[in-house]
């Protein structure tokens, strides 16, 4: 959501993309993933939903910027560990299509240490984690977890 906001500052329109890889173990569908976060962006923080489209995707990313005809990924970063694998990223998405620019934009401090693991892990053990997610997505996790 950070990023998103930031990115909104930059940009008219962005597309938000959620992707359903299989080298990643999601608590949640890629469709139900696609609503809370349409949810959290629209209803929980009143974002303008003619500036963000949220969409899943199963492709390369490079293919994805071609078909909404984006020529510039914007990539969030928490600390300096997420670079290297961002760097990686980046010379490979430039050897597909040497075009399309990757901007990265830096986490406020507040929310560097928020890991997707680790808000699971506090829900889990009943921990409030309310301070990490929207309403939505508290909702949905504890629904899922069973903590309703």
């Amino acid at each position: 959501i950070d990023v998103i906001q930031k990115s909104l500052k930059v940009f008219d329109k962005i597309v938000v993309a959620a992707t359903n890889t299989k080298n990643k173990n999601y608590l949640f569908s890629i469709d139900t993933r696609i609503e809370i976060i349409k949810k959290s962006l629209f209803s929980d923080l009143k974002l303008n939903k003619k500036k963000i489209l949220v969409i899943p995707f199963n492709t390369l990313t490079i293919n994805l910027c071609k078909k909404y005809n984006a020529s510039v990924i914007v990539r969030g970063l928490r600390a300096a560990s997420d670079f290297e694998y961002e760097f990686q990223m980046v010379g490979m998405n430039r050897a597909l299509d040497s075009s399309i620019e990757t901007v990265f934009l830096m986490a406020e401090a507040r929310h560097q240490a928020i890991a997707s693991k680790l808000v699971k892990e506090i829900a889990r053990m009943d921990g409030d984690v309310s301070k990490f997610v929207t309403p939505r997505v508290k909702d949905q996790l504890m629904l899922k977890l069973g903590k309703v």
